[in-house]
């Protein structure tokens, strides 16, 4: 298998699920200016919207939303438990968590991301982010990971997303910063997987550490 990524970008939520597992990914670099990957080829032929990540299968199949493939990793090897069972309550919430993770964080960036394009309206994105993030923090109250006692592939993507808010070339060049004062709950998560081996494995491998 392959792994399309850009580094810092959401795709190292999959990188980070893949040394949790211990999977033999083939990583594939995907410049972001011009959609070509470290081997030369045009990345739009694997993905013609040019987002990453994308994981293409043995057999060719592609997939290329990121809930999907973190899930799809997951249940390689369902006994590490980064997914519950499927037909689960806990799977449900799974996917409640990485759906609001996708509509409600991941695009919740964008504007600030963006932020030359989008003008005067950062400034209305940019509290309806961190209000999002506030409950974040208070589920995390009691809790070690977003599921529970149990890390998930969720974590995986919300740290990816949250390294975003933390990075000083963001912050300083996006004003993309979302900060943890008073959110205590999510600065000790966020340590708490910072110190994980896939964690560190995934930042080492895309220049991050």
């Amino acid at each position: 298998m392959k792994l399309y990524y850009i580094p810092a970008s959401c795709s190292l939520a999959p990188h980070i699920v893949a040394h949790e597992l211990g999977l033999d990914l083939a990583l594939v670099k995907v410049d972001h200016r011009t959609h070509r990957t470290e081997l030369g080829g045009d990345y739009r032929g694997t993905n013609p919207l040019g987002y990453v990540p994308a994981l293409e299968l043995d057999d060719g199949q592609v997939f290329r939303e990121g809930a999907v493939v973190l899930q799809y990793l997951a249940d390689l090897k369902p006994e590490a438990g980064l997914a519950p069972a499927h037909g689960t309550m806990e799977r449900y919430w799974l996917q409640e968590w990485l759906n609001f993770l996708s509509a409600e964080v991941h695009k919740g960036f964008i504007p600030l991301l963006y932020a030359g394009l989008a003008g005067n309206y950062v400034e209305t994105a940019r509290p309806k982010l961190a209000q999002r993030y506030a409950w974040i923090d208070a589920q995390l109250a009691g809790r070690d990971f977003l599921m529970g006692a149990q890390f998930t592939v969720a974590d995986a993507y919300l740290f990816a997303l949250t390294g975003w808010g933390q990075a000083a070339w963001l912050t300083s060049y996006y004003k993309a910063g979302i900060h943890f004062d008073g959110l205590g709950n999510l600065a000790a998560w966020y340590e708490r997987l910072r110190a994980r081996p896939s964690v560190r494995l995934a930042l080492e491998r895309e220049g991050l550490a």
